[in-house]
């Protein structure tokens, strides 16, 4: 009797007579397991730990329960999967093989693994690694071992992103290390159904105590290189500072300079202004003067001649001449006054050189200008 004979009679016998179905299936499942050297596997507590293709083992009855986060995949005398949902399901032993797989997040510890970093340090770390079943169809059929295989994924990746990383690249930043690893072990699972959710690097130091003395001592020197580095920086830092320090007070004090300099020029400007109207209104007075002088010497007020109005300046000069010698009179100083020539002062008579004169002229003008107020009139005049 062939093994499909078997198989064909048991199923038939299932709503005839339970008792007769069940002693056939016995007997099926006897020379199935001897004639494809089968050893049944009774860890059946194994299928429920981790996603791993087995047959399920111990009891065998009809029916089978799927747990919630879990699926499986029924299949008919090997072939013609069915997917079956987290419940009760149909399942009967020998035809119906069911395998199931966790769908939760799971994790891979990967302990002590040796490596080299890039700049040929040897190390050793220790991590996890966390995965999850995302398409069960894949995870049973395209692959054999689900588990395994991560786990040697994982390994191969670690060794590999370990050494394109330096040892102080690895300290530094492990978190970049982390990332590194979620991407590549993620592209390798990918295609079994299975995404690395992430990847956590745990311990990582040197391989031996040797090795971690030299590192010691490199990170010594790369410390002492940095503080002279700072140092000297420092010391750039402040030559800058006085350098500019030193701009700075020289653009002062040009600034200074400039300003006393625009400051002395608005100075002698305005002073040079000042005495230019000061001369202006100096000579505007002593015109006025001549003016009212002539016109208390002449005989006609409105029509005052030339003449009159150089008698006019001579007086106004005389009476300037007549103060200077009283100031000379006055003072404490030995002071000689010598007369110039006649001819030079314009004035023909000989009483031009007496220093009555100016007396003479005051005396004249007083007489002209006898309803102008008196010498006291004159004098305010003058």
């Amino acid at each position: 009797m062939s093994l499909t004979t078997t198989a064909q009679r048991s199923l038939a016998s299932l709503a005839r007579n339970p008792s007769v179905a069940i002693n056939a299936t016995r007997a099926s499942y006897a020379l199935l397991t001897r004639g494809l050297h089968i050893v049944p596997d009774r860890r059946s507590n194994a299928l429920l730990a981790r996603p791993r293709r087995e047959i399920p083992a111990g009891t065998r009855n009809f029916v089978t329960v799927i747990d919630q986060g879990h699926e499986a995949w029924r299949l008919t005398l090997g072939k013609s999967p069915v997917k079956l949902t987290p419940g009760l399901s149909m399942a009967v032993p020998v035809v119906h093989t069911v395998l199931k797989l966790d769908m939760r997040e799971s994790s891979i510890s990967i302990p002590n693994l040796p490596a080299y970093t890039s700049d040929n340090v040897p190390v050793v770390c220790s991590g996890s690694l966390f995965y999850k079943v995302v398409d069960s169809y894949k995870a049973c059929f395209g692959v054999s071992d689900v588990h395994d295989n991560v786990r040697n994924t994982g390994t191969s990746a670690v060794r590999s992103v370990i050494g394109h990383f330096t040892y102080d690249q690895v300290i530094g930043d492990r978190n970049e290390l982390n990332k590194r690893l979620n991407e590549v072990i993620g592209k390798s699972i990918m295609n079994w159904g299975v995404e690395c959710t992430r990847f956590e690097i745990q311990n990582f130091h040197p391989a031996n105590r040797e090795v971690e003395r030299q590192l010691e001592l490199q990170m010594e020197a790369e410390r002492n290189r940095r503080k002279q580095i700072l140092d000297t920086q420092a010391h750039i830092n402040v030559a800058e500072g006085q350098k500019q320090r030193v701009i700075l007070e020289s653009e002062g004090l040009l600034q200074a300079k400039s300003n006393e300099a625009d400051a002395s020029y608005k100075t002698v400007v305005r002073e040079a202004e000042a005495r230019q109207q000061q001369t202006l209104m100096e000579a505007t007075a002593l015109a006025k003067q001549v003016d009212e002088i002539a016109q208390s010497l002449a005989a006609d007020k409105n029509n005052v001649t030339a003449e009159e109005k150089q008698r006019a300046m001579n007086a106004l000069i005389e009476i300037r001449r007549l103060d200077q010698l009283k100031a000379i009179a006055k003072s404490q100083s030995n002071s000689t006054y010598f007369f110039g020539d006649k001819s030079a002062l314009g004035i023909g008579s000989s009483e031009a050189f007496g220093v009555d004169y100016a007396q003479h002229v005051k005396a004249g003008m007083e007489k002209k200008r006898p309803t102008s107020g008196g010498p006291e009139a004159a004098a305010n005049l003058l």
